[in-house]
């Protein structure tokens, strides 16, 4: 492949970045819509199930964090090859990739056999609630190759540059489960009545349904890299590769679930009216976050094709390029948090009571927005260009080395401002460390 063969080596660096960047953002927002749809299908079996499939969460949620990292893990890995003209190194690293996370999916399906109702028993005693739980968790863990190898192969397909068919795909997936949840659960067209079980085979089904797919398009067209059985031979040094970003991307994935667990522990021994203050600014915080990240899963492909290549003029462009429109969108969420905290609070039909105790919380927090910008872009840089433990350092930085300690402190006197100040506080040194990090190595 020359140069001139590849946009992301000759193409305007911002038409290039939001054509990659949009249909990520896209999909992202479809797989929103689709968990608002599950929610809203589960919540009608009552209050016990949708507490039944929330303590199964946690176990879902490391099962995405590793599917997603080590596709970002073989993704850094093949758009480097590209971009350095090794072919040979991308099929082994696009095969041997999808051997590895097969491996996961065994591991996964024992793990969920062995581990889900000692885990569901530290939670809850209600006997309905355990039953439901452990039903929605031993099918989504025990089934989760296709959530597992759908999230490989999507990275693959973002590291080639193919951010159209990844949307496309995600989408699939997700309708099939929209579809599927209330035929399922409620037993329509004669269908049995599954309750519970039925929304976690419905989203199981969609998964393996979007696994499906990929696979059908890998077989029909050549998608830039060749996955083959004869490239799958162990290579330890390639696996090391994958693996330094991998693990790391995983660990940051799987980081804000810990750190809200930990934060309403210490927010419940304040007043529990925290803790619903903090879930609804998480909730924004998503809306927020999300055009960013797909900005950010667009730009990966764009600096690891570059960087490969060794053209860092391309790279510096992409990385300011990202840096200001990650920056606009994050001060649209720093304008709103500070200038109208209770409108959004109001989209949540908050009382009285959130209202007098979000609004400050929402002005203080909402700083942290436009001081992320640099900490975001800089790790998922560090992703790009294979150097995860540059990315994991900023991510423990922003939401948990800092957070917590802090936080902790200063509740001691301030109570939850306390908490709520440290969100800035975090998210300002990561950034002034995260880009002095990334101007020392362009």
């Amino acid at each position: 492949m020359t140069k001139t063969e590849n946009p992301m080596a000759e193409r305007p660096m911002l038409p290039l970045l939001l054509s990659m960047s949009m249909p990520v953002v896209l999909s992202m927002f479809i797989q929103a819509l689709y968990n608002i749809v599950d929610s809203m299908w589960v919540a009608r079996l009552g209050t016990e199930a949708i507490t039944a499939v929330s303590l199964a969460y946690p176990l879902q949620n490391i099962s995405m964090s590793l599917g997603v990292g080590m596709g970002i893990g073989v993704g850094s890995v093949i758009s480097m090859s590209i971009g350095a003209k090794d072919q040979e190194m991308a099929n082994k690293a696009a095969s041997l990739g999808i051997a590895l996370v097969t491996v996961h999916c065994v591991l996964f399906a024992l793990a969920g056999l062995v581990v889900t109702k000692p885990f569901l028993r530290m939670f809850t005693n209600d006997p309905d609630t355990f039953r439901w739980a452990c039903d929605y968790t031993y099918v989504v863990m025990c089934a989760s190759f296709g959530q597992l190898l759908s999230m490989c192969l999507e990275k693959i397909f973002q590291g080639l540059g193919k951010m159209k068919t990844t949307m496309f795909l995600m989408a699939s997936g997700c309708i099939i489960n929209i579809v599927l949840d209330p035929v399922l659960i409620f037993g329509w067209f004669g269908f049995p009545a599954m309750g519970v079980m039925g929304a976690a085979i419905a989203t199981v089904i969609g998964q393996i349904g979007s696994f499906l797919l990929y696979v059908v398009i890998c077989i029909r067209k050549n998608i830039g890299v060749e996955i083959h059985p004869r490239y799958m031979r162990p290579d330890a040094l390639l696996i090391k590769r994958i693996y330094s970003v991998g693990v790391p991307s995983s660990l940051m994935l799987a980081m804000p679930s810990l750190l809200v667990a930990v934060l309403n522990g210490i927010l419940t021994q304040i007043d529990k009216i925290y803790v619903a203050v903090f879930g609804l600014f998480y909730k924004l915080q998503t809306f927020v976050n999300m055009p960013a990240n797909g900005v950010v899963q667009g730009m990966r492909p764009i600096i690891g094709f570059n960087y490969g290549a060794g053209d860092h003029r391309r790279v510096r462009q992409c990385v300011s390029y990202s840096m200001k429109i990650v920056a606009l969108i994050m001060a649209v969420g720093t304008m709103g948090s500070i200038g109208i905290p209770g409108v959004l609070l109001s989209i949540f039909d908050a009382d009285a009571d959130l209202m007098r105790y979000g609004i400050p919380a929402f002005r203080v927090i909402g700083i942290s927005f436009i001081l992320s910008t640099a900490g975001i872009v800089c790790a998922g840089v560090f992703e790009a260009m294979g150097k995860g433990k540059n990315s994991l350092l900023i991510s423990l930085l922003r939401q948990f080395v800092i957070i917590l300690p802090l936080g902790w402190l200063l509740s001691r006197t301030m109570g939850a401002m306390g908490i709520w100040i440290t969100f800035t506080a975090a998210e300002g040194i990561a950034a002034l460390i995260g880009w002095k990090m990334l101007k020392s190595v362009l």
